[in-house]
């Protein structure tokens, strides 16, 4: 059995998305966000981010973890540079642990858990749920999308 840790990126919100299994069988899983005060300065809110993961994968030693490829949209190019600051602060966590880190971008996750590429996050957070048999939806939608890249994780690189 392996402990595949999802992250997606955000500074207000990261994804957390923890899976355990083998293969496509999950035996358990857990999500979360961690969430960052917008009043509080950029290296505080992205050290407070380090630090909760950093503290998970010494509590949960995962295998390996998966985090969302960075994509900046043309009419909103800071957003790209923050996530890129979230995301280098994810990877050297992963790498002081000496567990495997692989970006998966969101089109890949959407392609691979609901068979297109072009999902809507209704859709993809609907294949979470089924995926690890969750009775409810799975909000907040970071912590849902998170879920998503343990689930790929676990059936792609496990």
């Amino acid at each position: 059995m392996v402990t595949i840790l999802g992250l997606d990126p955000g500074l207000a919100r990261t994804g957390i998305g923890l899976v355990r299994g083998n293969g496509l069988n999950v035996t358990s899983y857990a999500f979360g966000c961690i969430e960052t005060p917008k009043k509080d300065p950029l290296a505080k809110r992205i050290h407070q981010i380090y630090t909760q993961v950093s503290c998970l994968l010494e509590k949960e030693a995962p295998s390996l973890i998966i985090v969302e490829d960075i994509f900046s949209l043309q009419q909103y190019p800071k957003s790209g540079i923050l996530l890129g600051k979230v995301t280098g602060a994810l990877l050297v966590a992963g790498c002081e642990k000496n567990i495997p880190v692989r970006e998966v971008a969101v089109r890949e996750a959407k392609k691979i858990l609901t068979g297109t590429g072009s999902a809507s996050k209704v859709q993809l957070e609907k294949a979470v749920r089924h995926a690890v048999c969750h009775p409810d939806c799975i909000r907040p939608d970071h912590a849902s999308d998170a879920l998503a890249l343990a689930l790929v994780g676990l059936y792609r690189f496990s």
